[in-house]
């Protein structure tokens, strides 16, 4: 009887493990690389929500607070580097376009998560949109709250990108920014406000979708080409072009601009008031700089809206190029990688009207 009854309870562990294995087995496998930011960050206390610490917490310990992920992926951690995004550099984004290409090669890997602090969520959002090649999801979430604060927004923003990253409808959509419970295309997010945890939006035309119970729900795509589909190889790239912004204000002076021609830039963007305007001595500064080989690029400071060609200025007569719908640093970013291709301004616009 005993010996009946220990091969009944044998049998039902292996059938339990099978089951276990099956369910594990049939789940995505997501990878998270982490950066730093808010979402690792800690306060002094539960309500301190602004002077806190950011990057404190590494991978594991993001990934302790979630046990739900285990749910809907099998997740592991890696962490990249430990930074607050305002200290970004070209080398991290490298560095991290690099290994997020290696991993989507690995048929293991069925999508990416990186967790990043959001004052630059958007810049890098925009750089692997343009460098990662790979179909598969590639998602950057952050928060708006430490994790040791009431309410923190990092664990359910956390879980709602393993979920996207995880799912076959976010494959092919180029890379996905998600907080908030909304999905946002890289290339029109941007950071809207300095606190509330709403503050990504897309302001010319608006969010990809939402998340609802860790699952995505799209209802439209990038029409801009994106990861497989762009020009750029950052595979042999151990540096990128310098190119700065340059602010445009009432008063404005070419000091800035003389400065960064001065120190090596190779090209600069010009963040205009209005439609991408320039004040007088800015113009006269821009037009020398281009005389010596610099590429500019004329963006608008409004933060909506085309920067249109030969509208406040004759890019055409200037040889300058226009941003159409781009932010100044994201203009900045695209300028860089055209830069690792060419040097002829047309070529340069026809990348801006393409990506």
């Amino acid at each position: 009887m005993l010996a009946s009854r220990l091969a009944g309870y044998g049998l039902a562990v292996a059938t339990l493990c099978t089951a276990s294995f099956s369910y594990a087995d049939s789940l995505p496998n997501v990878t998270i690389l982490a950066t730093g930011g808010t979402i690792a960050g800690t306060g002094a206390t539960s309500t301190t929500t602004v002077g806190y610490s950011a990057a404190k917490l590494g991978v594991e310990k993001l990934i302790e607070a979630v046990p739900e992920m285990k749910t809907i992926a099998n997740v592991s951690g890696e962490q990249v580097f430990q930074i607050a995004s305002e200290n970004m550099t070209n080398d991290h984004w490298l560095k991290l376009a690099k290994r997020v290409n290696e991993l989507l090669k690995q048929s293991s890997v069925d999508g990416i998560v990186i967790t990043h602090g959001t004052d630059t969520i958007e810049e890098t959002a925009y750089f692997l949109n343009l460098v990662v090649k790979s179909k598969k999801p590639v998602v950057i979430v952050g928060a708006m709250r430490p994790a040791t604060a009431i309410s923190a927004d990092g664990p359910i923003n956390l879980y709602n990108a393993v979920g996207i990253a995880g799912s076959k409808d976010a494959q092919g959509r180029g890379v996905l920014v998600a907080l908030n419970d909304e999905i946002q295309g890289a290339r029109e997010v941007t950071k809207s406000n300095t606190m509330l945890a709403s503050t990504f939006r897309a302001p010319d035309l608006g969010s990809l979708g939402y998340v609802v119970r860790g699952k995505p729900v799209f209802y439209r795509a990038t029409a801009r080409k994106h990861t497989v589909d762009t020009e750029f190889d950052i595979g042999k790239l151990d540096q990128l072009p310098e190119v700065d912004v340059v602010y445009g204000y009432a008063n404005a002076k070419r000091t800035p601009i003389d400065a960064f021609v001065a120190g090596g830039d190779v090209g600069l963007v010009h963040a205009g008031t209005g439609n991408g305007s320039l004040a007088t001595p800015v113009k006269e500064a821009l037009k020398e700089a281009r005389a010596k080989g610099v590429i500019v690029v004329r963006s608008s400071r409004t933060g909506s809206g085309i920067t249109a060609r030969n509208g406040e200025a004759n890019d055409d007569e200037l040889d300058f190029v226009a941003a159409d719908n781009l932010n100044a640093q994201k203009a900045r970013i695209l300028l860089m990688l055209a830069l690792t291709k060419t040097r002829d301004t047309k070529d340069i616009q026809r990348m801006f009207e393409v990506y």
